[in-house]
């Protein structure tokens, strides 16, 4: 198989963003100002990190419920999981995610007190974990249909032989669907895990001491926006191109491994 135009470029794209980051670096280091922003904003790194990854898996978790819900031969969770999707895909994700914040939480709340449990105050539900679930319901949406197109991309007549050998239907997916089917999905889940990142600053609105939200007090404080910025942007762009160095590198590996099976 030829390799691509693109596989067989030198990159230089590379090349020009490690220089950026290493003069970034330089000025965190030997720069004062530049300093004592990063040693305020690395506070907000593990923030980052927490509501990327917890809500990266649940939203996993739920967006698998729901493929598998679209393909099953029942057509009352076909509509369900149908209905879920298009409505979650068609809401901007900062508009879900102040509607789960001030709206669907003060709800639950409301709900949980109503049950026969220990009242809880709606100021009990911590913001952070309002933010986090706004972004796995708006994540499922879209992994629900990064595994639905996975899952359905199994050619028939493997699933029908494994059928005919006796296979439970547990047994067929998780021995001929899910092994194949994580080859077809892993690069746009890789690419929606870097999304993610990206997407998690917008926890910032409802006051979550992310990186995001603690540059924006920190410039609000010291009027230093260029510099304050700067390191935000660099915090950023050093994770989302570590992450996504690390899937390309998956990505080829499972390549390689699907090459040399055939």
């Amino acid at each position: 198989m030829r390799r691509s135009n693109e596989d067989s470029d030198f990159p230089y794209w590379l090349v020009a963003v490690a220089l950026l980051l290493v003069w970034a670096f330089w000025q965190v280091a030997t720069n004062d100002i530049y300093g004592d922003v990063f040693n305020k904003l690395k506070r907000g790194v593990g923030i980052t990190i927490m509501v990327s990854v917890v809500g990266y898996v649940f939203a996993c978790l739920l967006g698998l419920t729901l493929a598998l819900m679209q393909l099953s031969g029942s057509i009352i969770l076909r509509q369900i999981a149908r209905f879920y999707v298009e409505v979650m895909r068609g809401l901007p994700i900062l508009v879900l995610l102040l509607y789960v914040a001030f709206v669907l939480a003060p709800a639950l709340v409301a709900l949980w007190n109503w049950l026969p449990f220990e009242d809880i105050r709606t100021r009990d539900f911590p913001l952070l974990w309002r933010a986090v679930l706004a972004l796995v319901l708006a994540y499922a949406s879209f992994l629900a249909e990064v595994f639905r197109a996975g899952l359905q991309s199994i050619d028939e007549g493997q699933i029908e032989a494994a059928e005919a050998l006796g296979l439970s239907r547990m047994q067929r997916f998780r021995f001929i669907i899910l092994p194949q089917a994580i080859r077809v999905i892993m690069p746009p889940l890789g690419n929606d895990f870097v999304a993610m990142v990206k997407d998690s600053s917008l926890v910032s609105v409802v006051g979550v001491l992310d990186i995001a939200q603690i540059g924006k007090v920190t410039a609000a404080g010291n009027f230093r926006y260029f510099e304050t910025y700067n390191v935000v942007a660099l915090i950023y762009l050093t994770m989302t191109i570590v992450l996504s160095l690390g899937l390309r590198a998956v990505e080829q590996r499972l390549k390689q491994r699907t090459h040399d099976a055939s």
